[in-house]
């Protein structure tokens, strides 16, 4: 059901120049895995081996994009993008990690990037979202500083490349996905579990962002840089003191843990003190470098945490006064637009980054094609449309939001859950590879052609 409202065109409007996008990663989209030179990522290699992925999955063929990108471009044409966020395959470049260049794999993103430009729509590109190259990975993965030296060849090959044409790049996506979820719950590639790792693996991930924005700089006179987090409020689901120091913890973990390095301000203490290991990965200047003034800060917002602690016994605790909604995605997220106003405005408010972008932003729902060919889906439509309000609300109250980036453009491979969650504007069949534009694609159409919130 869509919520029963009429839009008011001073309060969704969204300022002149806004951009307005779509977003997309490369293993989840590329397929084409092993082809035209390129070398094998984590996620190659993780996805696989028997029982990581739902169903078998792979990312083997996705949804073909390497054959398809110029179908694709045509489609984000017609949904009239000014912005498209694509990660580049550090493998497709240097199938070994550094060193030798694979041609090819410059040629695809060199073709990619001209199509973008000629179709009117400016290319974000992510520089690292989640596919190291293996070979890397065979010499210690990220835990290693030197796959943070590594970084800085690949980034100075991709933007001498690239950087006449491509202004806006991003050095990571999620760098606390890669750490916490890839190297200490092993849910995600490489599959470790180890806390050590894990909170050298996010070292070396703010590092090698440090060390790669003054190449980018250097290589491109007018780029505009940043880095994308995934940000979310932890919110106490009591006014007890055991609730609101557990939801604190998990703020620091979540989203302190990676703000307050890039603001010069080192990691926080409290999380410091909660995770018990000497921290000696760290070399004299590396936090003077992590600090190294950014463009932009990437705003990824699917959903909150209520927190409740595990300290002390249920009965023991204060009751429940905070509870999620009941509305929930097909991932088990609560549907909370309030958190992505709250996330915005705290950011603003405690960081001061000159400029942010929701970089990405969306839903999973079971969609399927109707009788009619028709992919109907009204949830994704007002979850955007709720989240859209959010920021358009964020921006009157003065937040710096210069663009929106849907999450996705494509139904994809959504990692450990395989081809069994549905996040895409498009939808695609997995067989056949065919798009179709859903309903919610149709609607974005009209916010972007209206440069505001629309009803569906």
């Amino acid at each position: 059901m869509m919520p029963e409202r009429t839009m008011n065109a001073d309060l969704d409007k969204f300022p002149e120049g806004f951009i307005w996008g779509a977003a997309t990663a490369a293993y989840q989209i590329e397929g084409a895995w092993n082809e035209d030179g390129k070398g094998e990522s984590i996620w190659d290699h993780f996805s696989h081996q028997p029982g990581m992925i739902e169903n078998g999955d792979t990312g083997d063929v996705a949804c073909d994009h390497y054959h398809l990108w110029k179908e694709d471009i045509s489609l984000m044409k017609t949904l009239g993008l000014d912005a498209y966020r694509f990660s580049m395959s550090w493998p497709r470049l240097l199938p070994d990690g550094r060193g030798r260049v694979n041609q090819k794999g410059l040629d695809f993103y060199s073709q990619l990037v001209d199509e973008l430009l000629k179709a009117g729509i400016q290319p974000l590109v992510t520089l690292y979202h989640w596919d190291l190259p293996q070979a890397l990975q065979d010499q210690g993965g990220w835990p290693v500083r030197d796959t943070a030296l590594a970084f800085t060849e690949y980034t100075d090959l991709a933007t001498r490349h690239l950087g006449d044409r491509v202004k806006f790049w991003a050095t990571f996506n999620e760098p606390f996905v890669s750490a916490y979820i890839g190297y200490l719950e092993g849910r995600h590639a490489p599959g470790h579990k180890d806390l050590g790792e894990m909170l050298a693996t996010a070292h070396h991930l703010l590092l090698a962002h440090g060390w790669a924005i003054p190449i980018i700089q250097k290589n491109i006179d007018s780029a505009e840089v940043g880095i994308v987090l995934n940000i979310g409020p932890q919110v106490p689901a009591s006014d007890s003191d055991a609730d609101k120091a557990a939801a604190r913890q998990l703020d620091g973990i979540i989203n302190r843990w990676y703000l307050d390095p890039l603001a010069g301000r080192g990691y926080p203490d409290d999380v410091v003190q909660h995770y018990s290991l000497p921290l000696d990965f760290i070399q004299p200047s590396d936090m003077e470098a992590i600090a190294v003034p950014i463009d932009f800060l990437g705003v990824n917002y699917y959903t909150r945490g209520v927190v409740r602690s595990t300290e002390i016994p249920e009965s023991d605790n204060a009751p429940r006064v905070i509870f999620p909604n009941l509305v929930k995605t097909e991932m088990g997220w609560e549907v909370y637009p309030e958190g992505l106003f709250d996330t915005l405005v705290d950011i603003h408010r405690d960081y001061s980054f000159p400029v942010l972008y929701i970089t990405e932003n969306g839903a999973a729902f079971p969609d399927h094609i109707d009788a009619d060919g028709a992919v109907n889906d009204p949830q994704r439509v007002t979850y955007l449309q709720e989240h859209l309000l959010a920021t358009a609300r964020a921006i009157r109250d003065g937040v710096p939001v210069r663009g929106y980036f849907a999450w996705s453009l494509l139904d994809n491979f959504e990692w450990a859950h395989g081809y069994s969650k549905r996040f895409g504007l498009i939808y695609v069949d997995f067989q056949t590879q065919r798009r179709v534009l859903k309903s919610s694609a149709r609607w974005y159409q009209q916010v972007i052609s209206g440069n505001a919130v629309v009803d569906a």
